[in-house]
């Protein structure tokens, strides 16, 4: 008899822990609620606005030398047509001289998951600087910029002013120093971008881009 008391004492205790877990926290359910608390045409706006602006890498460069200083300027173009964004990457002390230039296309892809479509700019040198006056682009024919196929980085949102992602496996297509495919991992806040991005030969060594971890852009304006 007492072995069955002790058993159903177990039981009861056991039970009890379990129903705490399936119950959420009050900061889970704040969590939760927030999440849920903006539309996916809000949160695509959200998103899209996260991502505007001048941002750069020098407090990491400081910290850690074997990271550049690298600038990174977003600014919205084509406002009459979707979520197009202008991006030009380069050194800090050389940004007449940007050795990457791109225009992204924000979408929804469902509720909560988004994608970044990255198209390359034609005759890139003319658009160097146009950051600064994104209208110039209202001459540049939307159907002239070239997709880059299966290099969509596909991002969730993951609470207030918070998503991340990255490519899908080997989809994206890189010839730079060897490699065969490319992948990039970004995590969008309030105040910084982190984006790792890496190149792999046809054997998966990596054979381009940083190492230890993603560039952290900090947001330079609001």
């Amino acid at each position: 008899m007492k072995k069955l008391l002790v058993l159903l004492v177990l039981i009861s205790v056991v039970s009890c822990k379990e129903d705490q877990k399936a119950v959420p926290s009050d900061s889970e359910t704040e969590e939760i609620t927030e999440q849920q608390s903006l539309s996916p045409e809000e949160a695509l706006d959200e998103l899209f606005n996260l991502m505007q602006g001048s941002f750069n890498s020098e407090k990491q460069s400081i910290a850690d030398s074997t990271y550049f200083n690298i600038s990174l300027h977003m600014y919205p173009i084509w406002e009459d047509k979707g979520k197009f964004l202008y991006v030009e990457q380069a050194m800090n002390d050389a940004q007449d001289k940007p050795y990457r230039q791109r225009i992204y296309e924000i979408k929804m892809d469902d509720d909560n998951t988004f994608s970044s479509v990255i198209h390359m700019v034609p005759d890139a040198a003319a658009w160097v600087g146009k950051w600064r006056t994104p209208e110039a682009f209202d001459s540049l024919d939307v159907d002239k910029v070239m997709l880059r196929k299966g290099c969509d980085v596909q991002l969730k949102r993951l609470g207030d002013n918070h998503y991340k992602g990255a490519t899908q496996n080997y989809t994206c297509k890189s010839t730079l120093r060897g490699a065969v495919y490319a992948t990039s991992e970004v995590e969008i806040t309030e105040d910084k971008i982190i984006s790792w991005d890496r190149g792999f030969d046809a054997e998966g060594n990596h054979v381009w881009g940083a190492v230890t971890g993603g560039y952290i852009f900090d947001k330079q304006n609001n």
